[in-house]
């Protein structure tokens, strides 16, 4: 909440105010219009902006360790935009700590968009963000990446207020003033556990989900396309979550044989570094994800690949990669600092790594576990079934081990003092 009252909620609007001044004195009349204060803050390094922002471009620099002056010398649009961004990305959850604002409206073509963005994903999830640009429309994974930003399509540039930009413009100060307003419906707030989960590992985390809910915790799945991992990752950094469910570790093999559902190399730190109990499972690293059969590297030809749908093509992992995962997967468990679980289904990773299916193959899953637990410190317990990953037993271990670490923490955090 803002601190001009407990009632009126402040919206920062943050860009290039010497390029976009008068659109963003356009959006800011909108949204004061709607009864919402305003915070503007100015990224810009060109010319001198049409009014006062209430924070100023030198202040901006200044938060990421730059001197707005010597940039401005230098002539160095790229190295000045760097600087802004970093800038721009250390302040704003800064003021939102500070409560200066409560939802952040942005607008921009190339650079804006880089700058505003990257701000806006320092942000906790849950404050409204939209940006208005003229990329809007294409992959903007780049620019958002696991974060909740909504885009909205400039249609023409951002180059001044004609029939176009005055109805989009107007529609983006509305949509910013509606979602902070927004009251959020109470609900029955339980400890949280995060769970990843595959289609091929549904059923495994679905029972293991329902032991953990009727225990007094919700459960929250993330499905592991690279964007799930990225997300449940930086949930758990936030210091929310009780317990993570890593079940499906899938986001490992696109990560090391190129796949497309990769979720980057910090896969598996967070719960690690932050001392969140785990359990682990080895889930679906028998597959990586490629789009349609023609878009998959020739160099791959021969390989046994499975047609999950007309849009997605898995191709099963080999006995060297399963090897160098095991090694991976150890080393980022080596890292926790709270009871962590490693459960391995000796019986396939994956309903398609069964006996009989598809992408049954004994000797590469052994040589997952066998690397894995090789790697592995010596004081992190490896729990072994004679089961496939789906099998109900399975799940309900998962679930009995997850809830066993969790209590093994609360007791080594709380400690019971001596009467």
């Amino acid at each position: 909440m803002s601190s001009d009252s407990a009632s009126k909620k402040t919206i920062a609007l943050l860009g290039s105010f010497d390029t976009k001044g008068v659109e963003y004195a356009f959006v800011k009349n909108c949204i004061e219009r709607a009864g919402l204060a305003t915070l503007t803050i100015d990224f810009g390094v060109l010319e001198a902006s049409p009014f006062t922002p209430d924070v100023g471009r030198v202040e901006v620099a200044a938060a990421g360790g730059a001197d707005f002056t010597s940039l401005v010398a230098r002539r160095d649009r790229g190295a000045a935009i760097a600087a802004m961004s970093k800038g721009a990305e250390a302040l704003l959850p800064k003021l939102f700590a500070e409560k200066r604002f409560d939802g952040v409206l942005a607008l921009g073509g190339g650079s804006g968009t880089s700058v505003a963005c990257a701000a806006m994903r320092a942000l906790p999830t849950g404050v409204p963000k939209v940006v208005v640009s003229t990329l809007a429309g294409k992959d903007m994974t780049h620019y958002v990446g696991h974060k909740d930003i909504v885009m909205i399509p400039s249609i023409v540039d951002i180059a001044g207020i004609n029939r176009i930009s005055r109805e989009v413009l107007a529609r983006a100060a509305g949509a910013i003033c509606g979602m902070t307003n927004a009251a959020i419906p109470p609900g029955d707030d339980k400890p949280l556990i995060v769970a990843s989960m595959f289609g091929n590992t549904t059923p495994a985390v679905e029972r293991a989900r329902k032991i953990l809910e009727e225990n007094g915790y919700e459960v929250l799945v993330f499905h592991c396309t690279g964007s799930g991992g990225m997300t449940m990752e930086s949930l758990i950094e936030t210091g929310q979550i009780a317990g993570v469910l890593d079940i499906t570790t899938t986001e490992w093999a696109d990560e090391i044989v190129g796949g497309v559902l990769s979720a980057g190399p910090t896969r598996l730190d967070a719960a690690a570094k932050k001392g969140v109990p785990a359990i682990v499972a080895p889930g679906c690293l028998d597959m990586v994800n490629f789009w349609k059969p023609d878009t998959i590297p020739q160099a791959l030809s021969g390989r046994t690949f499975y047609a999950h749908n007309p849009d997605i093509t898995l191709m099963r992992t080999d006995i060297f990669e399963n090897k160098k995962l095991g090694e991976i997967i150890a080393k980022k468990l080596n890292q926790s600092c709270a009871p962590v679980t490693v459960l391995l289904p000796l019986k396939g990773v994956s309903m398609i790594d069964a006996p009989g299916g598809k992408f049954w193959w004994p000797e590469a899953d052994a040589a997952l576990f066998d690397s894995l637990k090789k790697n592995l410190r010596k004081d992190i317990p490896v729990v072994e079934m004679d089961c496939n990953i789906n099998d109900a037993a399975f799940a309900v271990k998962c679930a009995e081990c997850l809830l066993d670490n969790i209590k093994r923490a609360k007791k080594i955090n709380d400690p019971i003092s001596p009467s």
